[in-house]
């Protein structure tokens, strides 16, 4: 009897030792252990160790490798014309300034007679008929000219500060000209053209010729309209005795002398 129980006891102690072996196993990350149904029978019960695999991960194959280039879309152009800023919105095309209208001009016209011109406005610009409908293709009523024929009303032309507006014969200067934005013609809207010197600094000529009576004997005229040399001789000399305060007098009130820097009096 006693040998019994003594053999019961160690198989006990045998299957616990083999349970602590398996657990020790797994944890450390052996192999796989695919013993399983160990069972040990004792009086005090039955212990049952079944051992499972560690589940294995599934790795998918991600398949080949694609590369998506991305284009960039062409950036819309946003830049607003420079004549729109000329362009009345909603208005009569009629009465578009020549910058937002296309014409179809016939330069055989007949100089100084009344034409007709088909055209069209240009892009981004809103106009309406008489009606108050929209309107793209219309119809212009001008003067068969050259726009270098036009007036010189119909045209703004730049100015020189640099030539003799005092002088004989009378002197000339090359200007830049260009018609105004309401005015229809023929032709480039920006040319040449020789003007008279025609500017002003400023002078006034009534008081150019009270100086010359009041104070001339003194040369205040001449310093006036920045002639110092001359001012200069009038004071040493007391105007030439009187003559040449006299003189003075009658030029500038004809316009003869005027300022130095050549321009023309206001």
């Amino acid at each position: 009897m006693a040998a019994a129980v003594g053999s019961l006891q160690a198989l006990v102690l045998l299957c616990r030792l083999l349970l602590f072996l398996s657990q020790f196993y797994v944890l450390s990350g052996g192999a796989k252990v695919s013993t399983s149904g160990i069972t040990c029978f004792s009086h005090c019960g039955t212990l049952n160790l079944e051992h499972s695999q560690p589940l294995t991960q599934a790795v998918k194959d991600p398949g080949p490798t694609r590369t998506f280039t991305v284009v960039p879309r062409a950036a819309e152009s946003t830049e607003i014309p420079p004549y729109i800023m000329k362009c009345p919105s909603n208005g009569l095309c009629s009465r578009l300034p020549a910058d937002c209208i296309d014409c179809a001009t016939n330069f055989s016209c007949v100089y100084g007679k009344p034409v007709t011109f088909d055209c069209t406005v240009k892009p981004s610009v809103t106009c309406v008929d008489q009606d108050f409908k929209p309107q793209k293709n219309f119809i212009i009523n001008m003067t068969c000219r050259f726009c270098w024929q036009l007036p010189e009303t119909d045209y703004e032309c730049t100015n020189s500060t640099t030539c003799m507006t005092v002088s004989c014969p009378r002197q000339r200067y090359l200007a830049n000209c260009t018609v105004r934005d309401h005015i229809h013609c023929l032709g480039n809207r920006t040319f040449h053209k020789m003007l008279y010197c025609n500017w002003t600094g400023g002078y006034k000529w009534s008081t150019a010729l009270a100086l010359s009576i009041t104070l001339g004997g003194f040369g205040a005229d001449r310093f006036y309209l920045g002639q110092w040399r001359e001012g200069l001789g009038k004071l040493f000399s007391f105007g030439g005795l009187g003559i040449w305060t006299l003189i003075d007098v009658l030029l500038i009130g004809v316009g003869y002398v005027g300022p130095a820097d050549g321009s023309l009096y206001i």
